[in-house]
């Protein structure tokens, strides 16, 4: 069973800046004791470090059983929570666990400036992940109404599954969707691999990402773009064939998952207020997939759509997955 219940949600995740934003989906006041984990403003510091960061993942060695006796095995070593004793991952003898307050909190607090607070943060995966999002402290809209807020994902990993990363992102406030900003620009993200020489790499990073407050202008001039890019109703149904092809060799069981797949984005981009009011623009399809993608996309068994968001966001999937959709709809309306 997966940890990330309504209760870890509520608990072990923090969201900032909601007189912005609104509550996010998962808010369930019932779940969440005497302190909620939404805030108005900015998310205090202290409160990330109290709440989240309260401990610290150690090298632990590890051990077989051997005609009954524990023997040590070389090479190798298990990263363990200081406070609970869960094993969060087992490593070769080089890996170099980044503690997240030092390398979510402290780093950042070098790469940004004062101006910019805390958004959000979690746990995830029983603490093996972790992430915090700094962003500046109001929406932003454009002139085509699309309200979005720059920010700067920073997230790390003790189970192997995501190298420390540092990502320029844009959350599109409407459908709190997230998307990378200018993917193809220099100096887009910053990662670390967990090893022993990571630490000296982190004075890079300012040189290497372009602070939050300049995403402003980038993305602006993007959605001005992509909205003055006009798509007709048949282009539109020749790009979802595209995207989404039903032909007499699938299965009977492929057909109809395309066919639920097309009815449901038929339905986001005619009707529903994350997608509808960009309708027969190039903004309007890419918004519906990106929503389609992760608010509707089947999720793997036991695997949180939160937890598939994030990873899908921080390993660049989810930016393929937006280039894609534009190039096709190039290839339509040429």
């Amino acid at each position: 069973m997966s940890r990330e219940t309504d209760q870890w949600l509520n608990t072990m995740t923090l969201v900032g800046y909601t007189a912005e934003r609104g509550n996010a989906w998962h808010y369930r006041q019932s779940l969440q004791g005497i302190e909620s984990n939404h805030y108005e403003f900015a998310i205090p510091v202290e409160d990330v470090l109290r709440r989240l960061f309260n401990f610290r993942v150690e090298d632990s060695p590890v051990y077989v059983k051997l005609n009954g006796e524990f023997v040590q095995i070389d090479h190798r070593k298990a990263m363990v929570r200081s406070d609970t004793g869960a094993v969060l991952g087992v490593f070769k003898g080089g890996y170099q666990g980044h503690q997240y307050q030092e390398w979510l909190l402290e780093n950042v607090a070098t790469i940004l400036d004062d101006e910019l607070g805390v958004g959000s943060a979690g746990l995830l995966r029983g603490g093996g992940q972790a992430w915090v999002s700094v962003e500046v402290p109001a929406n932003i809209t454009t002139p085509e109404g699309v309200e979005f807020r720059p920010n700067l994902l920073a997230c790390t990993s003790f189970d192997g599954s995501l190298a420390t990363t540092y990502k320029r992102v844009v959350t599109r406030v409407v459908c709190d969707n997230t998307a990378e900003q200018a993917r193809s620009e220099d100096g887009q993200e910053f990662k670390l691999r967990h090893t022993k020489h990571s630490g000296y790499k982190i004075h890079d990073a300012r040189q290497a990402l372009q602070i939050v407050h300049s995403m402003a202008d980038d993305f602006s001039a993007e959605v001005a773009k992509l909205t003055s890019w006009k798509v007709s109703d048949d282009e539109f149904l020749k790009h979802m064939q595209v995207m989404i092809p039903i032909n007499d060799e699938m299965a009977k069981v492929g057909i109809t998952k395309a066919e639920n797949k097309r009815a449901e984005i038929v339905n986001l981009y005619n009707f529903d207020n994350r997608c509808a009011p960009w309708k027969n623009t190039a903004f309007g399809v890419a918004q519906t997939y990106n929503t389609w993608d992760q608010h509707f996309k089947t999720v793997k068994k036991g695997v949180p759509r939160v937890v598939r968001n994030m990873e899908n966001l921080v390993t660049g999937k989810q930016g393929n997955d937006d280039a894609l959709v534009l190039e096709v709809l190039a290839s339509v309306t040429s």
